[in-house]
């Protein structure tokens, strides 16, 4: 120590001669350069650590998750359709997502997309820190964000199931991803125009579940009913799948929203027992709810009942107090019950995996309270300078453009698939399955 006194001293008579300022001002400058050089963003194993294994974690939510939850719900001759759907879309649009789905939300500073300033992932390296999440690798970032693309795109097709071609699915996939998630992605957290406005979505009850859910009641409508629907029974083939999936849902939904802390730290913490809590009791309020309405609990409504709390939660989940989370899941449970039976029925749509039932009633019932629960008093995480009547109307306004938006785009990008290829299967492929008709596979042998 004493060694370097004479070389320090030095160094402030130099900068003080070089820039004029005194020798306690160079001084001062001295003592405040450790603290910046702190401040300068390093990558942070735990965090890094944490963020891989919430991808992962996200990715298992996709596949076999959602996968089997819907692959279940459909009848056997057309399991392997969704499977395939689902397994194909996570594969596109993950590669799509590097190519320029992340510039593009993450990129730039408009209110509605980024720039083609990382196309490519143009700059990055393994050591580049991201610029949303200081600690981990930018590798990383894109990674776990290119999860959530894939999801939010592959929880469209259980609305259609059963009677969507399959080259028509994966055409409407590439322009609804281009024109819709990603936009929505850089309006709420790439610094667009919802995130501007104050809109509070920590893992993306607009973003993924209420844009994913227009863009099914949309493409429900446009498909068509499947053939019977309304005249004859259509059940589900197997709710033990559909068991399994919900589960593996569950599981795999810590990391989506434990992990859009971007750390290890205490607001994963919050997200994570938010996850269990508010899961929970939408489960148990389902179930309730269901009993009184038709007197009996099912197993299906206790899987719809779980996807319910965990779509509601997910705009909240790090806002939130846990009690706050337990009464959200309470609201969601009987809301998306009705969402699935009365408001369907209202609706006349044949949406196959109840997509809009659950999660566009649980997304907007979650984006909404979100304003409400993230209150202090209520155990939550407020935003500073926080009003509750203005927070929820800005949530409120978040929901409006994310229905209008998306259902405008997923509209346009129908009609195109519809022109480009036909959406539907022919009515003699729909009544073999397209298990047969669109993948020459069977997904059972008897």
């Amino acid at each position: 120590m004493t060694k370097t006194l004479p070389a320090f001293a030095l160094g402030l008579g130099l900068l003080a001669t070089a820039t004029g300022v005194s020798a306690q001002e160079a001084a001062a400058i001295a003592e405040a350069a450790p603290a910046a050089a702190e401040a300068v963003a390093t990558i942070d194993s735990g965090d890094t650590a944490w963020m891989l294994t919430s991808t992962m974690l996200v990715i298992l939510m996709v596949t076999p998750g959602l996968a089997l939850f819907y692959g279940g719900l459909v009848r056997s001759k057309n399991m392997l359709s969704v499977l395939a759907q689902v397994f194909t879309i996570f594969a596109l649009i993950t590669v799509l997502w590097a190519v320029y789905g992340f510039s593009l939300a993450f990129g730039g500073e408009g209110l509605f997309y980024g720039n083609f300033s990382k196309v490519f992932l143009l700059g990055i390296t393994p050591d580049t820190v991201s610029a949303a999440l200081s600690t981990i690798p930018e590798f990383v970032f894109v990674a776990f964000q290119s999860t959530f693309a894939a999801i939010t795109v592959a929880l469209i097709v259980g609305a259609f199931a059963e009677r969507a071609r399959f080259s028509a699915v994966m055409i409407f996939s590439v322009l609804w991803f281009t024109f819709s998630y990603i936009p929505m992605a850089h309006m709420v957290w790439g610094g667009g125009l919802l995130a501007e406005d104050g809109a509070l979505d920590f893992a993306g009850g607009t973003v993924v579940h209420i844009n994913a859910a227009v863009a099914g009641l949309v493409g429900a409508y446009m498909v068509g009913k499947r053939i019977g629907y309304g005249r004859e029974a259509l059940p589900p083939h197997s709710l033990t799948l559909t068991m399994v999936g919900a589960s593996l849902l569950w599981v795999g939904w810590f990391g989506f929203n434990a992990g859009s802390a971007g750390a290890a730290n205490g607001i994963a913490g919050l997200a994570f027992i938010n996850t269990i809590l508010t899961t929970g009791a939408a489960t148990l309020s389902w179930l309730v709810a269901e009993s009184l309405h038709k007197g009996k609990a099912s197993m299906l409504g206790a899987a719809s009942g779980a996807v319910a709390g965990l779509v509601t939660i997910t705009p909240a989940a790090g806002f939130v107090g846990p009690m706050g989370a337990i009464v959200m899941g309470l609201i969601a449970g009987p809301l998306c019950l009705w969402g699935v039976s009365g408001l369907k029925r209202l609706l006349r749509v044949d949406d196959v995996c109840d997509v809009f039932g659950v999660h566009g009633v649980g997304g907007i019932v979650g984006a909404i309270l979100t304003g409400v629960f993230c209150s202090s008093t209520l155990g939550g995480v407020e935003p500073d300078g926080f009003n509750m009547a203005a927070q929820v109307w800005v949530q409120f306004k978040s929901v409006i453009v994310t229905v209008v938006w998306c259902a405008v785009v997923s509209v346009l990008c129908f009609k195109a698939a519809d022109l480009l290829v036909g959406l539907r299967v022919s009515e003699e492929d729909e009544r073999e399955g397209l298990d047969i008709s669109a993948h020459g596979e069977r997904a059972y042998v008897h």
